[in-house]
């Protein structure tokens, strides 16, 4: 490795992370196998347009691809992760928020394990539900049929197996946020856990 590209790594790397080349799997229990076929996406809540997508639908809508540096709190960080799905900015043209909806839940398929995003940390293009990972569908343990990706937050708030996206009025603390984990998860600050919001 050349000086320019340790600099480069150091500038993308935030504080307290590593990097690795290997994607580490971690969730909360088992990793979870969805029927494709079956699939359904619910997005709920503060919304004039509610929908329920199946797992086609949303490939038919499929218009982002983002190549981003991802960050899990456990201390690792992966540069260059290419991802393909739906950008935030089109489901909202979909759902059509209401002026009271200021919070994204995701509701996943691994029983009881949610996380919620402001809106305004959502709607940036390099955000996306995310359908493929480096070409291929996404597959179980990374989260498949369709998860999140928001790298500029600890990779906990992406989440994997998502079934329900319900948007709230008011932030609604989330399966590791509950247990001690930062609500706002911002890499740059070491925002890990809660007592340092």
């Amino acid at each position: 490795m050349n000086k320019n590209s340790e600099s480069d790594s150091r500038s993308r790397l935030p504080p307290g992370q590593h990097l690795t080349k290997k994607f580490p799997v971690l969730q909360k229990g088992r990793i979870q196998h969805i029927d494709r076929d079956e699939y359904k996406l619910e997005v709920v809540g503060q919304v004039k347009k509610p929908q329920t997508f199946t797992l086609e639908e949303l490939r038919e809508l499929k218009n982002r691809e983002v190549i981003c540096d991802i960050h899990c709190v456990t201390g690792w960080s992966k540069f260059d992760a290419k991802w393909e799905g739906i950008s935030f900015k089109k489901l909202f043209e979909i759902v059509q928020p209401k002026e009271t909806a200021n919070f994204l839940e995701f509701n996943c398929a691994d029983g009881g394990f949610t996380t919620t995003v402001a809106l305004e940390k959502v709607i940036s293009e390099k955000n996306i539900l995310a359908l493929r990972y480096d070409g291929v569908a996404l597959g179980d343990k990374h989260g498949g049929p369709v998860r999140a990706v928001i790298p500029d937050l600890y990779f906990y708030k992406s989440a994997k197996w998502i079934t329900k996206i319900n948007f709230l009025k008011e932030d609604n603390l989330g399966y590791w946020e509950r247990g001690g984990y930062s609500n706002k998860a911002d890499p740059w600050k070491e925002q890990r856990y809660r007592r340092n919001d």
